[in-house]
């Protein structure tokens, strides 16, 4: 058989225990896709803009974007990756307001550049078990979001640094029914962990316990949750030229336990602390995804891609911190144990992303890679847009190539540009004492990342 430069694969020669080496690792806390859905799986699918993720099915990572794929590779493969991603997040204030008296000392500032550069990597193995089943297993960070604001910042009762990092970690199978269709499906057991730090108040605060300076205190909430999910996906082939995917990947909800603490000033530490640190959770429903993908080669030379996913991010609305001890001294209602003591008003909508993209095999050892994509925020309006998520709208313009050194290896380059459309921000929070910020923010992300397969 004569090898296809566009088809590689035709040419045929106890999770609790995890190292904390290696949940820092991959549990990376950033967000690509709209949200805080983490898009970079793997990094071959940047130059393509991830178009045809569910069905092209060229290295091991498609256990987590298409288990069935596992069918189209060989007897063993393994794929390590890692795309470095470089965020830039600068508000532009427009009318924020504390609320606090003339001469009262309180919060004001741009924040900087709210952004992050990071590394997010994954690793991937899989193998041929019978003629007919494969098993696989895929580890990964679906979601994660990083925002951290510099002093000085208006926001900073609001937020000023938030990070939710995941690790998934997914064994998988894959039955070949026949030459044409192929299904898979995969269970997920996900770590969650949330780290979140503000400003107490924008204004010192009258207690029976005397004036506490809250604007020059912070109060931080830390907790994290596994969990499990489940994926499937189909493959069929009517004819060598052509893929068809479908993937589905469910919803996961998380039980996040952890605990409230402040920090003040040396002389005010001790009433602060009595009138804040107890323990805590908050719950979310991570959201079940559904990708419909297609590949098709039109000759030797060419292969176009196509990608409609569709997130669930109605199952975000209102987060709520909630005390599962009470404070020492509570002051206010909030202090009890078993009451609120914040809601983040996310109030998420469901979204759609479409991606265009086209593989030009420019000879044996070489193919390039380009594509288009759209990926609508869930983000519903400038009243529920939260300072530790200020997304927008996106439009990716990638290219890459990938190069086979031999018969059994393969070396993907991805680069991205995501043009983010600026984000207005209207989040009124002075009846929590923590003042409106309005403004918009001017956002932009690059993408770069390298990945290597091999068969063995």
């Amino acid at each position: 058989m004569t090898k296809n430069p566009l088809n590689p694969r035709l040419h045929k020669p106890a999770l609790k225990a995890v190292p904390a080496a290696l949940l820092g690792l991959l549990g990376c806390s950033l967000a690509q896709a709209a949200g805080f859905q983490l898009l970079e799986q793997n990094a071959s699918g940047i130059g393509t803009a991830y178009a045809g993720s569910a069905a092209v099915a060229d290295n091991a990572s498609t256990i987590y974007f298409n288990p069935a794929g596992m069918t189209e590779l060989r007897d063993r493969e393994i794929s390590l990756g890692g795309s470095l991603v470089d965020i830039s997040a600068k508000f532009r204030d427009n009318g924020s307001f504390t609320g606090t008296p003339p001469g009262v000392p309180t919060l004001a500032g741009n924040g900087g550049n709210a952004g992050t550069t990071n590394l997010v990597p994954n690793a991937y193995l899989s193998w041929k078990l019978s003629p007919q089943l494969w098993g696989g297993i895929g580890i990964s960070a679906p979601f994660g979001l990083k925002t951290e604001y510099d002093d000085p910042w208006v926001g900073a009762a609001h937020a000023r640094h938030f990070d939710v990092k995941t690790l998934n970690i997914n064994p998988s199978l894959a039955f070949k029914v026949n030459d044409t269709l192929s299904v898979g499906a995969g269970i997920n057991y996900q770590r969650i962990s949330a780290d979140y730090l503000r400003t107490i108040s924008v204004a010192p605060l009258p207690t029976p316990i005397g004036v506490l300076p809250l604007q020059a205190s912070s109060v931080s909430f830390r907790a994290n949750d596994w969990s499990w999910g489940w994926n499937v996906g189909v493959l069929y082939k009517p004819n060598e030229d052509t893929r068809l995917g479908i993937s589905y990947r469910s919803a996961i909800k998380h039980t996040l336990d952890g605990s409230l603490n402040t920090s003040a000033p040396a002389a005010a530490a001790p009433a602060v602390a009595a009138i804040g640190n107890s323990g805590a959770y908050t719950r979310i429903k991570l959201p079940e995804t559904l990708i419909i993908s297609g590949a098709q080669r039109v000759n030797a030379q060419w292969e176009v891609l196509g990608d409609v996913s569709w997130t669930g991010w109605n199952s975000v609305q209102d987060v709520n911190i909630v005390r599962t001890s009470s404070v020492a001294q509570p002051i206010t209602p909030t202090g009890a144990s078993g009451a609120t003591a914040q809601t983040l008003e996310a109030r998420f909508r469901n979204t759609w992303r479409v991606a265009l993209g086209a593989n030009y095999a420019l000879n044996n050892a070489w193919t390039l890679k380009g594509g288009l994509a759209y990926d609508r925020t869930p983000v519903a309006a400038a009243e529920t847009t939260l300072v530790s998520l200020p997304d927008g709208n996106r439009t990716w313009l990638s290219a890459g190539a990938q190069w086979r050194p031999d018969a059994d290896s393969r070396v993907d380059f991805g680069l991205a540009h995501i043009f983010v459309k600026d984000t207005d921000i209207n989040n009124n929070q002075l009846a929590a004492g923590r003042g409106l910020v309005r403004g918009s923010y001017d956002s932009r992300i690059w993408l770069m990342g390298v990945q290597y397969s091999r068969a063995f």
